[in-house]
Parts: structure tokens; C-alpha cells; sequence
């Protein structure tokens, strides 16, 4: 089901869990997620529930929107942070992204295609909001699984209600050199769950809790989760939210996705009743998502290491 290295996370195979939450290689995923997340924060994944030709798909819409001229891709605002079109900054000097709310909701990625493309674009449509679609399935699973092993099976429906899932679209420009540039500085994410997937050019790195940095290599076949602040928050501590970066080389772009489960509007972070004992301490105070992301964004000079504990720590 999973092999774990010593300084490396696992990779966990989801093929033979869909539709049977009671089976034994349910528990054995379920186990191999917890322990994953307590101590790296993240996982490589093996799930099938995404067709490799749907995948394929995606990584050449990546392409065709990023080859759109600039003009275009400006079209993609938004009010909230992080959302719309993001190009280079000083925190991520290679990465131009854009974001697509709701991106398991049909009508609102055909939005995006009519936003980029005068006509529209139905296959960028079909495309992301399918991959979309069927990956939100695993988070789903994972989420579920987090909550059976620390013992919050009667939060389950609040839970999974209570987010919506948010697809960001990334290129990174090849540095254009053999020397290790930055593509995005070290950050946590602040949503519940990330999972990503990429092409075939590295650059992915992780910070282990003994402070080393390590390099994801993932499969082809593979998606990455990891843990966003606020699950690490509404956990209180017990899983582990990992800075990560983008460390690239060479001449070629690199194309990723991420889908993002992220707190609905409104709602707040507060860590069960369950979470909360002698041995384990609240954290933090009840906080609104959107406000702490809006705080967060606000501030050039954030530490992504002590920001939450800034906005709400006890």
C-alpha cells in the first residue's frame, strides 16, 4: 500500500479504497495518511480516479493559457487574494499563476474560458473543471480518513461541507541557467488541503521538522497532499504544516496545478472540543478564514513560519 523512506515522505496508493471506507485497505491508507501527516505534513499519492489522458490534457491547457499574450491573462482579476492572474513578484520570481474559484463547478470555469478566449475555449473547460472534479473525490477521501484516525467521525458532514475547492494554475519560467534559482520563497498554505500535481520539471521542495529541505521527485502517475494551516489549526497541532518552496534549474518551464480546499466564506477555525486536552494545549483563538487571509496578503514583509500564531495564537 505505501513505503515510507526515512527522510522521505510516503507515497500511498489510493487505487483500492474508493467506495469501501470499511475494508482493510482503507485502514491501512487510512493509518499510512495519518502518520504521513504527523510527520511530514504531505504525501505522494497514486490515484487512479484521475485518467492519465485527462492529465495530459490539463498539463497542455496549462500551456495554451499561459502562451495567451499578457493583455489576456490581466483579464483574470480579482478581489480576493491570490485569486486572478499573479505574475513574478519578488516572493516568486519565475511563477505567474492564475486562479479559478469553484473549480469543480462547470459554469464558473467556463467563465475562465470565456475570460481568455473571445469564443471560448469548451476544452480548457472540459478539461479543468473535469480534473477538477474527479480530484476533489480524493480529497474527500483524505480528509475523511484525518478525521477516523484522531477519533472526530460525528464533525464528518460539517467538515467536508464546509469548504469549497479553488484551482490554481502555475508556470514556472526556466531560470535559464545551471544555477538553483528561486521560483516561489518558502510558504505554508492556509487553506485545509493542498494537492498538487506537475509535470515532468522539479523544483518542489519540503522543510522537515529537523529543518532540512527535501526535494519531491514525484511519478508521473502521483498527486502531492499536503496540509494547509488551517487544518493544522482546526487539528490544533496534531498534524504537521510544512514550508515548501520552488527551487528550479535549467531552461525548461514548469507546469503545475494545485486544488485547494478552502474554508467557505464566513466560516470559522476553531479545533474540536477532542483536540484540546493537558497533553495538547489550544494554539489558537477561533479565526474567520477570509480575514486571516486578507491580513496575511496585506502584510510584504510576512514570516509564513509565525504568521497564524501572529493573527490568533494563544
Amino acid at each position: 500500500m505505501g513505503s515510507i523512506g526515512q527522510n522521505k515522505p510516503p507515497v500511498i496508493d489510493f487505487s483500492e479504497v474508493v467506495g469501501k471506507p470499511r475494508s482493510a485497505e482503507w485502514v491501512t491508507a487510512r493509518e499510512q495518511v495519518r502518520d504521513a501527516l504527523i510527520k511530514y505534513g504531505c504525501f505522494e499519492a497514486t490515484f487512479d480516479g484521475v485518467p492519465m489522458d485527462t492529465r495530459k490534457a490539463l498539463l497542455g491547457s496549462l500551456k495554451e493559457l499561459f502562451d495567451l499574450p499578457l493583455e489576456t491573462k490581466l483579464r483574470n482579476s480579482s478581489d480576493k487574494p491570490f485569486c486572478g492572474y499573479n505574475g513574478p513578484s519578488h516572493r516568486a520570481p519565475l511563477n505567474e499563476s492564475i486562479g479559478i474559484d469553484d473549480a469543480d463547478v462547470y459554469n464558473k470555469v467556463d467563465g475562465i474560458s470565456m475570460t481568455n478566449w473571445q469564443e471560448g475555449n469548451p476544452e480548457f473547460s472540459r478539461t479543468i473543471h473535469s480534473f477538477s472534479e474527479k480530484l476533489s473525490l480524493l480529497d474527500r477521501i483524505v480528509r475523511r480518513m484525518i478525521l477516523e484516525s484522531l477519533g472526530l467521525e460525528k464533525y464528518m458532514e460539517e467538515h467536508l461541507n464546509s469548504t469549497t475547492y479553488a484551482l490554481r494554475l502555475m508556470k514556472y519560467n526556466g531560470p535559464q541557467t545551471t544555477d538553483m534559482k528561486m521560483g516561489v520563497c518558502s510558504h505554508t498554505d492556509k487553506n485545509m488541503l493542498t494537492i498538487l500535481y506537475q509535470n515532468k520539471v522539479e523544483g518542489l521542495e519540503v522543510k522537515l521538522k529537523d529543518g532540512d529541505w527535501i526535494s519531491i521527485k514525484p511519478k508521473p502517475e502521483c498527486f502531492i497532499a499536503m496540509v494547509g494551516e488551517s487544518l493544522y489549526a482546526w487539528t490544533n497541532g496534531r498534524l504537521h504544516c510544512p514550508l515548501h518552496r520552488v527551487m528550479m534549474t535549467g531552461n525548461d518551464a514548469r507546469y503545475s496545478v494545485g486544488l485547494f480546499s478552502n474554508p467557505k466564506a464566513g466560516q470559522m477555525i476553531k479545533a474540536p472540543d477532542e483536540m484540546v486536552d493537558d497533553d495538547h494545549p489550544l494554539l489558537f483563538k477561533p479565526f474567520d478564514y477570509n480575514q486571516f487571509i486578507e491580513s496575511y496578503a496585506s502584510q510584504p514583509n510576512r514570516d509564513p513560519e509565525t504568521s497564524l500564531k501572529a493573527y490568533c495564537g494563544i
